[in-house]
């Protein structure tokens, strides 16, 4: 900071480097067919927004248009700039227009430039006239539109002409709200007047070295806030150059004047307050000094102020979805964005000052706020919320047991007209099985759209309102789902018991006869065996004696002489009879004494 006790200002003239001015066809209003008639089409949708605006009751007012610097003293032929911004802190927009007008007597426009802006759309291109003395514009920023105090619309590079007072004022504007109905919340326009002196600036002489290139390693935004307040900047010297000299202060055009610095292509400064500075530089050649850059930085080292958060609803409330009220000042930059953090939760950003906070569960919950400004910097602010419970709802009227497949009905009082979820627990599994609502007398009824299952049910209910709150779970009751312990045959009910001992002894009955049925028949079997066995005997004996006669008989017709042809038929036949009924009745019996084995 030494350069600023050590060098004196001298004329004051240069132009701000960092804007880059429009082509010419923008700047005098001129543009390609194209351009034209895009311009047209969104002026038609710009005015019918702005229609809409005006046809509409107004909303809450809070947005303004002003100038960046507002005051300023010059010299003849100087130029400096001029910022258009909007405010809008506490409502979305998404399009602004304005007329600006200037006195083109005392002051010209060099160029126009869009660095910086808000605007995402231009419906009209901005564009000037000198000799009528107006700066037009009209823009859309897109969703979810800006809120904040300092929305960059455009940047005017002005010349002054004449000596005197020159005022910057808004003709006409409009701004916009996000609201989906296009209100129009201009609340107020302000004006920048300057003064310009009778001494008259002189170009530089010719040959001297162009305006330096200036770049910022720890600054290279010069729209953005930073932290830092250790700026350093950096440029190129040309070949010719012998000499250069700087400055460095609070003021947005300055000359270095004829002091040379010495040779050198950076500069730093350490510890240097708070607030929006300039840096101004040229070069010497060996015919003269230079055209003059000037390098705005933007320098917030503190926090925003300490600020508290209010609970619209209490900081104890059955409402799970409380609203915050919070507002935090930073003095310097700004309040860029605040982050809600909810227990655990990942951070949520917002741009608000009020925000409603997701359906919350029953309990306490911490609430942390983090306010940052434009450079980076943050305050926290903390609170606690507890979502309890609203009155639980009461079981009046349910079964104990079901049959298997049954369909469950139960009944029960709450608060009116609140919605009812029945819930039931069965092998650790809790499941919802559905929902009703209560009457304008606090009664409902549930009527489940699924048979149970066998098992031991333990059911229980839940109310929730309109606002969303909930209530704790009802008393559980236990519902048994079993077969029944009896059966009915018409008119007659008999136990199960009684039913599983008269079957037991029937089936005792049953086994005990077919033993005794068994036992009748082996005995029988036993005596027609021998009954059998004996007949044997007896029919092997009275076989035996008749083939024992048969033989004896046809040996002595085979021993008789002359026996006529028939005999001898008659005596074979009578062995050949004999040897069949002793194979047949032998296999008879053999027969029946496999079957009785």
């Amino acid at each position: 900071m030494e350069e600023i006790n050590r060098k004196t200002e001298a004329n004051n003239r240069g132009t701000n480097a960092k804007f880059t001015p429009l082509d010419n066809s923008i700047s005098n209003g001129a543009g390609a067919k194209q351009t034209r008639i895009r311009r047209r089409i969104f002026s038609v949708g710009f005015a019918f927004l702005f229609c809409v605006a005006l046809a509409l009751p107004a909303a809450a007012q809070d947005a303004n248009l002003y100038f960046s610097p507002s005051s300023g003293s010059f010299d003849i032929n100087q130029s400096f700039w001029v910022s258009v911004y909007v405010s809008s802190a506490d409502q979305a927009i998404n399009a602004v227009s304005g007329t600006i007008s200037f006195p083109q007597d005392k002051l010209e426009v060099v160029s126009l430039s869009k660095t910086g802006t808000i605007f995402n759309l231009w419906i009209q291109e901005p564009n000037f006239s000198n000799d009528t003395g107006v700066i037009n514009f009209e823009g859309i920023v897109l969703n979810p539109g800006f809120t904040g105090s300092t929305g960059k619309i455009i940047n005017v590079s002005f010349k002054t002409k004449s000596a005197g007072s020159a005022t910057l004022s808004f003709s006409s504007g409009a701004v916009l709200a996000n609201d989906g109905k296009g209100t129009n919340i201009l609340a107020g326009v302000s004006s920048a007047n300057f003064t310009v002196s009778l001494r008259e600036i002189t170009p530089p002489p010719a040959g001297t070295p162009p305006a330096p290139e200036i770049s910022s390693p720890t600054h290279p935004d010069p729209e953005k806030w930073y932290s830092n307040n250790n700026p350093e900047f950096n440029w190129k010297l040309p070949q010719d150059v012998i000499g250069v000299s700087f400055l460095f202060h609070q003021k947005p055009i300055a000359d270095p004047g004829p002091i040379s610095d010495g040779l050198m292509e950076s500069k730093k400064f350490k510890d240097v307050e708070d607030g929006i500075w300039y840096f101004h530089i040229k070069f010497q050649n060996r015919k003269g000094w230079g055209e003059i850059s000037h390098y705005k930085i933007q320098i917030d080292t503190k926090p925003p102020l300490p600020f508290g958060i209010e609970v619209k609803e209490g900081e104890e409330a059955t409402n799970p979805q409380p609203t915050l009220i919070f507002e935090a000042i930073d003095e310097t930059s700004g309040i860029d964005y605040y982050e809600v953090k909810i227990d655990q939760g990942d951070p949520i950003k917002i741009k608000e000052k009020e925000y409603k906070l997701p359906i919350q569960s029953l309990g306490k919950h911490t609430i942390i706020i983090k306010a940052v400004d434009w450079a980076g910097n943050y305050t926290l602010a903390m609170t606690e919320i507890n979502i309890v419970p609203i009155e639980a709802p009461v079981i009046t009227d349910y079964p104990k047991t079901l049959l298997p497949g049954s369909i469950l009905s139960i009944k029960g009082k709450a608060i009116l007209e609140t919605q009812i979820k029945i819930y039931y627990q069965i092998d650790e599994k809790e499941i919802e099985i559905g929902e009703t609502k209560s009457d304008k007398d606090g009664n409902w009824n549930f009527v489940a759209t699924k048979p149970l299952e066998k098992g031991i049910y333990k059911i229980w209910a839940v109310a929730i309102d309109s606002s969303g709150a909930k209530s704790g779970p009802s008393e559980k009751v236990t519902v048994q789902v079993t077969p029944p312990a009896f059966i009915r045959i018409g008119k007659l009910v008999i136990d199960y018991l009684t039913t599983i001992i008269t079957l037991f002894v029937l089936i005792l009955i049953l086994v005990l006869g077919i033993i005794w049925s068994w036992r009748k028949i082996i005995q029988r079997r036993k005596r027609l065996k021998k009954e059998i066995t004996e007949t044997e005997k007896a029919l092997y004996r009275a076989f035996k004696a008749l083939k024992e006669e048969i033989e004896e008989q046809v040996a002595k017709l085979d021993g008789k002489p002359g026996l006529s042809e028939r005999e001898k038929k008659i005596c074979n036949n009578l062995k050949e009879a004999l040897k069949i009924s002793e194979k047949f009745i032998g296999k008879e019996i053999e027969d029946i004494e496999k079957e009785l084995k």
